[in-house]
C-alpha cells in the first residue's frame, strides 16, 4: 500500500507540471493581456487590445505611447522576460507556494483566496452536510420501499428538484422571501448584516445563518438527486445479492442485515467521492449563485480574475485547487481499501 501511495505522489508531479504548462501557454495567447488592459486605461480607453500579452506586439491602441513607457509596463507585469523563464520562475515560487501578487487587488493571492473563503466554505460545507445527511437516509429508505408510494413520490420531488437550475430557484427565493412582492422574511444580499459586529455572539450566529438560507437551498437543491438515485440503487443491488438471504435464513431482524452486512457494501460507491466533496467544500465557488444574493467568494473571484486576465490569481488558484485535488484522488482510493478489506493495493504495486 505505502509503495502505492509513493507511486501516486510521484505520479501528481507530472501531472501538476502538464496542466500548468498547457494552462501557461493559453494564456500566453489569450487576447487583452494585463499589458493591453493598462496601456488602454492610460490613454483612457475601455477596450481591451487584440493581441495577447504573451507576443512581442501590442495591438493599435498602444501606438499612441512611446516603446519606452510599453517596456515599463511590461516590465511592472514581468512580461520583458522571454516566456520560458516566466514559466520556469512561476513554478520555482509556486512550489513554495508564493503566488504572487494580483495584478488588480494590490493583494498576495494567498489572501487573496483567504479574503473569499469565508462566503466559500459557508457555501460548500453546508451543502455538503446537507446533501450527505439527507440523501443517503433518503436513498436507503427509498431501496428498501422500491416501488412503493413513499418512493415514487421523493423520486418526483428530488426529480424535479433536480431540473430546476440553482440560479432560477434563487431568483424565485428571492422574489419569494426576499422582500419582493411577496414576502420580507429572508436578507437580500450578504452573509451577514451590516450591523453584525454590534451584535451579541448568538445574534452574530442567528443572523448568519439567517442569511445563509436561501443560497444554501438553491445550491443543494440539484445535488439531491444525484446522491439519492446513487444511494438507492447501491442499496437495491446488494439486497439482491445471495449472502442477503442468507443472513435473513439465519433468522438475523431486517435493520441487522441492512445496516451490518448490506451497509458496509453497499457504501462504498459513495466513499469514491467523500474525500473529493469534503476538500472541494472549502474552497466551491458558484458564480451565479454568489452574483444573485451578492456574496463575494471564490467563483466571482475566479470570474472577475479571467475577464480582467489577472494571471497570478488565475494561475494561482489553479496550482492549488488541482493540488487539492489531486491528494482528495488519492485519499479516495486510501478510503477504498480502508472500508473494504477484499481490496489490496500489494497487487498493483506488484504489476
Amino acid at each position: 500500500m505505502w509503495a502505492y501511495i509513493l507511486k501516486r505522489l510521484l505520479l501528481m508531479i507530472p501531472t501538476l507540471f502538464g496542466v500548468m504548462l498547457i494552462t501557461f501557454a493559453v494564456t500566453q495567447f489569450v487576447p487583452g493581456g494585463p499589458v493591453e488592459q493598462m496601456v488602454s486605461q492610460l490613454e483612457g480607453k475601455g477596450a481591451v487590445g487584440e493581441a495577447s500579452s504573451g507576443t512581442q506586439g501590442l495591438y493599435r491602441g498602444a501606438t499612441g505611447l512611446d516603446e519606452e513607457h510599453i517596456k515599463e509596463i511590461q516590465a511592472l507585469y514581468g512580461f520583458d522576460k522571454p516566456v520560458h523563464q516566466r514559466f520556469i520562475d512561476m513554478m520555482s515560487n509556486y512550489i513554495t507556494f508564493e503566488f504572487g501578487e494580483s495584478y488588480f487587488h494590490n493583494k498576495s493571492v494567498m489572501e487573496l483566496v483567504v479574503s473569499k473563503l469565508p462566503v466559500s466554505i459557508s457555501l460548500g460545507v453546508w451543502t455538503f452536510f446537507i446533501v450527505y445527511l439527507t440523501c443517503i437516509p433518503l436513498g436507503i429508505a427509498k431501496a428498501v420501499r422500491d416501488g412503493s408510494g413513499f418512493d415514487v413520490v421523493t423520486s418526483t420531488l428530488i426529480l424535479v428538484g433536480y431540473s430546476i437550475p440553482g440560479f432560477v430557484l434563487g431568483i424565485a427565493l428571492l422574489v419569494l422571501f426576499g422582500g419582493g412582492s411577496f414576502f420580507d422574511v429572508f436578507p437580500l444580499r450578504g452573509l451577514v448584516s451590516d450591523n453584525w459586529d454590534d451584535l451579541s455572539m448568538i445574534d452574530q450566529v442567528l443572523d448568519y445563518l439567517w442569511h445563509m438560507v436561501l443560497p444554501i437551498i438553491a445550491s443543494v437543491i440539484g445535488s439531491f438527486a444525484v446522491m439519492t438515485m446513487l444511494t438507492k440503487n447501491s442499496f437495491i443491488e446488494e439486497i439482491r445479492k445471495q449472502y442477503v438471504l442468507t443472513a435473513r435464513a439465519k433468522g438475523l431482524t431486517e435493520n441487522r442485515v441492512l445496516y451490518h452486512h448490506v451497509f458496509r457494501n453497499a457504501v462504498i460507491p459513495l466513499v469514491t467521492g467523500f474525500p473529493a466533496a469534503f476538500i472541494g467544500a472549502f474552497f466551491t465557488g458558484s458564480l451565479l449563485i454568489e452574483t444573485i444574493f451578492s456574496l463575494d467568494g471564490l467563483g466571482l473571484l475566479s470570474y472577475e480574475s479571467v475577464l480582467k486576465r489577472d494571471y497570478p490569481v488565475v494561475l494561482g488558484t489553479l496550482y492549488l485547487f488541482t493540488l487539492l485535488g489531486l491528494f482528495a484522488k488519492l485519499m479516495a482510493d486510501i478510503s477504498y481499501v480502508l472500508i473494504d478489506p477484499r481490496i489490496h493495493f500489494d497487487s498493483v504495486d506488484n504489476k
